[in-house]
């Protein structure tokens, strides 16, 4: 399940990369329908540009991969902050479908990437 403007593409992006794993697996599909209205909706809010999510074929994994992997297309640090913003100020509606979700969830691990190499070369920056 992805949406979104394959013409967004072409901007500089941040990723937001959750892996997965849920309380019943038996729930898989339930999952899936939960992350779709919710993600969905951050994304017709244009809070997020576009997701999609993946699950482990065939059990094939090594360590640390789980089951389920989403990754969220978000186009800078600014936007991130500013999704995140919104996220505090939610209607119930939204909340219903934020804790429809996350309460599958048992465990998740995150991580903020982005295109690399890129032009800002950040390892390069530093305050001190």
């Amino acid at each position: 399940m992805a949406s979104g403007n394959p013409a967004k593409r072409n901007k500089p992006m941040n990723l937001y990369h959750c892996m997965v794993e849920l309380k019943d697996p038996d729930r898989s599909l339930a999952f899936a329908a939960a992350v779709d209205a919710w993600l969905g909706l951050l994304e017709q809010q244009r809070l997020i540009r576009n997701w999609r999510m993946l699950r482990r074929k065939f059990g094939l994994a090594s360590g640390a991969h789980t089951d389920f992997l989403i990754e969220i297309e978000i186009d800078s640090m600014g936007a991130l902050e500013d999704t995140f913003a919104s996220l505090a100020k939610m209607d119930d509606e939204s909340t219903r479908l934020y804790e429809r979700m996350h309460g599958m969830i048992a465990s998740m691990q995150i991580g903020l990437y982005r295109p690399y190499p890129d032009p800002a070369q950040r390892e390069r920056i530093s305050l001190l």
